[in-house]
């Protein structure tokens, strides 16, 4: 795990991919549970018999239980020790270029992006992408900015 403890360390690693994360394994437990968080309750993810039928010929996980991953992934990958804390400040960009089917695994990769100064102390982009063991195309990526305040 690649851990930062200042700024200038943020700052220098600009540009560089951080690392991967372990695998995990995407349950219908998870899906429902995700479903019940935010009412989200569409067939496509919780009702298992009926998607046998749809298009993916199972339940899939919704886009943003991939998203909400994220920070489980990135807490594998990478520590951030600077001082004073750390804000989520947005995402920039968010794609589901693939649907993640119930029952596969995913892993992250991050790439850290630009990194700039602000008045309270640096603004980080991050690049992630959430991929799929054994598909071509990605689950999800996303670019998500966080202020690092000193």
């Amino acid at each position: 795990m690649r851990v930062f403890n200042t700024f200038d360390e943020v700052s220098e690693a600009a540009g560089e991919e951080l690392g991967t994360s372990e695998w995990l394994t995407i349950d219908q437990d998870r899906v429902n549970a995700f479903a019940d968080a935010t009412g989200d309750h569409q067939w496509i993810h919780v009702d298992v018999d009926r998607a046998k039928e749809g298009p993916f010929g199972g339940t899939i996980a919704h886009g943003y239980l991939t998203l909400s991953l994220v920070p489980h992934f990135a807490s594998q990958i990478f520590s951030l020790e600077t001082p004073g804390a750390k804000l989520n400040y947005g995402v920039n960009k968010v794609r589901f270029p693939n649907p993640v089917k119930v029952g596969s695994r995913v892993r992250c990769t991050a790439s850290l992006g630009e990194v700039t100064d602000i008045p309270a102390g640096k603004q980080m982009i991050t690049r992630y992408v959430v991929e799929i063991d054994g598909e071509e195309k990605p689950a999800c990526v996303a670019e998500t900015v966080v202020l690092l305040i000193s």
